[in-house]
């Protein structure tokens, strides 16, 4: 995708979060795009930046180890965003400024160790994925273990536990996916009274849905079809 696509499409996608802020009584500063950058190169990558995009979000640790030396002088935060095996977390917890995908209490562990190893001063920011429809297929924590588990990550001493993220059924619909969104915003809410602990961050809505994902409190949407185009078959 050419340089120009790209800009136009983040000029589009920018108008369409400032819509849906305002609608929600919002501004759109308060809400951060993550170009979702797993299947595109790293030139991609570097096209998204030169456009604007500071936030990039990949789904593998090995796609991200292929293609990182391609970002090199990027002053970008890198979120990985999809499950996480427990055998890469080690890799993971040097690799990412974020891991937004936390689906089980042994995962955060296995990245907290993994922080505190590499010497790295600063605490890893996460995210607790939560698994919203039952879905077999689809990774994250079910509403009964949120909250133990939720206090057991906060107590870790290299991780920074700062919000919840969803990946909610596809649905044609986006008024049908509004449920789950403003579930997953009760959670956080009723989680932080629980804790006692700040956590603004909800990263939830994807290409199709996101303007409703705004309008239900997101302040972190995963944008990657409609920033890049359609995903490389591989």
């Amino acid at each position: 995708m050419a340089q120009t696509s790209v800009r136009e499409n983040l000029l589009r996608i920018q108008g369409q979060i400032a819509s849906a802020a305002a609608r929600a009584g919002r501004r759109a500063d308060q809400i951060t795009l993550i170009g979702v950058s797993k299947t595109h190169p790293a030139s991609a990558i570097r096209e998204a930046y030169e456009a604007g995009v500071r936030h990039f979000g990949e789904n593998r640790v090995q796609e991200w180890e292929e293609k990182r030396a391609g970002t090199e002088g990027l002053a970008a935060t890198w979120h990985l965003i999809g499950h996480l095996q427990s055998n890469k977390a080690a890799r993971a917890a040097k690799l990412f400024d974020s891991i937004d995908s936390v689906d089980d209490l042994a995962i955060a562990q296995r990245l907290d160790r993994a922080r505190a190893e590499a010497s790295i001063t600063d605490k890893l920011r996460v995210l607790i994925e939560v698994r919203m429809a039952g879905e077999e297929t689809k990774s994250g924590m079910g509403f009964e273990e949120l909250s133990t588990a939720a206090e057991k990550v906060r107590e870790l001493p290299w991780l920074q536990l700062v919000g919840l993220m969803c990946i909610p059924p596809f649905l044609e619909e986006s008024e049908q996916i509004r449920p789950y969104f403003r579930r997953l915003r009760d959670l956080r809410d009723e989680l932080a009274g629980k804790l006692g602990l700040a956590l603004p961050v909800l990263s939830m809505g994807m290409s199709h849905d996101f303007e409703v994902a705004i309008e239900e409190g997101a302040t972190e949407v995963r944008i990657g079809t409609a920033l890049f185009g359609s995903r490389a078959v591989k």
